[in-house]
């Protein structure tokens, strides 16, 4: 009766061993997809700001934050353009420098970073810069 009890109980420790590992498991795979969605709504940003840098002379600048559709719906990307110049050897270089941050949660639903939410915040932020 003590042996069936003793292995009634490492049993029951391994299943519950068992079961937390698979919920960390599938934790970690989730915010793996949820890091590679952030990663490419920064990109879709630092795409839209490259197009709008470069039809234009100079640099548009400014903070434009939108929501994203599609596969990428519950993220968002925030892209700030600065616009600056140097001189070297006398000529003068107009430059666009394009900050990319793509989350899901934005905060009010209008910026990054975003809050928690219900879930687990992911956040990735893209750095362009282009020489006009």
């Amino acid at each position: 009766m003590i042996t069936a009890i003793f292995l009634i109980l490492v049993i029951a420790v391994l299943g519950a061993y068992i079961a937390s590992v698979a919920t960390t498991q599938h934790t970690s795979a989730t915010l793996d997809l949820q890091g590679a969605k952030a990663y490419q709504a920064a990109y879709a940003g630092i795409q839209w700001g490259a197009y709008q840098s470069l039809r234009a002379p100079p640099c548009v600048t400014g903070s434009t934050f939108f929501p994203l559709t599609g596969g990428l719906a519950g993220f968002a990307v925030m892209v700030d353009i600065t616009n600056y110049s140097y001189t070297e050897n006398g000529v003068t270089r107009n430059m666009c420098r394009i900050t990319s941050t793509g989350c899901n949660f934005p905060t009010g639903g209008n910026t990054c970073p975003g809050n928690q939410g219900n879930g687990y915040y992911v956040e990735r932020q893209i750095e362009a810069t282009l020489d006009k």
